[in-house]
């Protein structure tokens, strides 16, 4: 949430769900092993605090996936029957 910018100079750009979004609370409980409403208030803090910046609130996986697609830098999840060729799996349990 404090990154900027990755190893190779790159904006950080997150995409996100809406806290209410079925994927979103399983993605954060299951990965993040927080609740949605624990992940939005510490992000509400980092960017009120000025030492942090906001996600980008997409609203659903199909605007995710365009948007991680064609945006440099960015990082999100996704489902995996909506992973393709567009995008680069940076983690999975397989």
């Amino acid at each position: 949430m404090r990154l900027r910018t990755w190893e190779n100079g790159l904006p950080v750009s997150v995409f996100v769900l809406p806290d209410d979004a079925p994927l979103h609370s399983t993605f954060a409980k299951q990965k993040l092993n927080i609740f949605p409403y624990q992940l939005r208030s510490t992000w509400d803090r980092l960017v009120y605090s000025g030492t942090g910046q906001a996600p980008f609130i997409v609203h659903t996986e199909l605007e995710m996936r365009a948007r991680i697609a064609s945006t440099p830098g960015a990082i999100g999840y996704l489902s995996e029957s909506m992973i393709n060729d567009s995008i680069r799996v940076v983690h999975t349990d397989e």
